[in-house]
């Protein structure tokens, strides 16, 4: 008969795991890596729900692997790039292991994070893309803004904007926490809610180093999941 102790001991000495949603290789369509071959890992979970989320795909299911079977499939694609995402990738703790192990395999990785968690224990050679929530999404209150000062010089910080009161919040936290001076500062729109022109306008009229973008991915292949 196996005690409980027993159990905990056969477990840690069980292969490492996560609930993965989707391995697959696109072109990178957002952050500094925009344009580059990359190979996604999309973790399964997310302990948010952003009203304007384009991955709720990937709250629930998924298919649980052990880390060595997740590096055989991302090395499969003979892809130097590897970005791990979500849902939320840190809300699984075996997210750490697994950017490290990727980085030991030689990839130029990067996460791509809510920081509403902890970033704290990340290797250092992964680049951060941090998306702060704003206050359209629902989520903003989840925001840990001591993320701040654990981001590194090379890491991105990130806006999705949904409205003008959207981007006047953004502009207010670039300024307090000088944003623009320390990161790149992505900003956003989200598809059909603000036009390419008027977020243009916005960040042309603030004065500030921010940086905008669109999703390329979606650009070329709508919101098809798997690209």
């Amino acid at each position: 008969m196996i005690s409980a102790l027993d159990d905990i001991a056969i477990q840690e000495k069980a292969p490492l795991q996560l609930r993965i949603t989707e391995i697959f290789r696109s072109l990178q369509g957002e952050s500094e890596s925009a344009g580059w071959p990359t190979v996604f890992v999309r973790l399964t979970g997310c302990p948010l729900r952003c009203v304007y989320c384009d991955t709720a795909y990937a709250f629930t299911g998924g298919e649980r692997l052990s880390l060595l079977s997740i590096l055989d499939q991302v090395a499969a694609y003979h892809t130097q790039d590897v970005c791990v995402t979500g849902g939320e990738p840190l809300a699984q703790p075996a997210c750490l292991p697994l950017l490290t192990s990727l980085c030991d395999a030689g990839h130029l990785v990067s996460l791509e994070t809510s920081g509403a968690l902890s970033i704290e224990g990340v290797d250092p050679r992964v680049r951060v893309v941090m998306d702060l929530k704003t206050p359209s999404s629902g989520e903003a209150e989840k925001n840990r803004f001591e993320n701040i000062d654990l981001l590194k010089t090379s890491d991105e910080i990130k806006f999705v904007i949904g409205s003008a009161e959207d981007f006047k919040w953004a502009v207010q936290h670039v300024r307090q926490f000088q944003m623009d001076k320390r990161f790149n500062v992505l900003i956003s729109p989200v598809f059909g809610q603000v036009t390419p022109l008027a977020l243009a306008d916005w960040i042309l009229e603030s004065g500030l180093r921010l940086r905008f973008q669109q999703q390329l991915h979606k650009l070329i292949w709508g919101n098809e999941p798997g690209h």
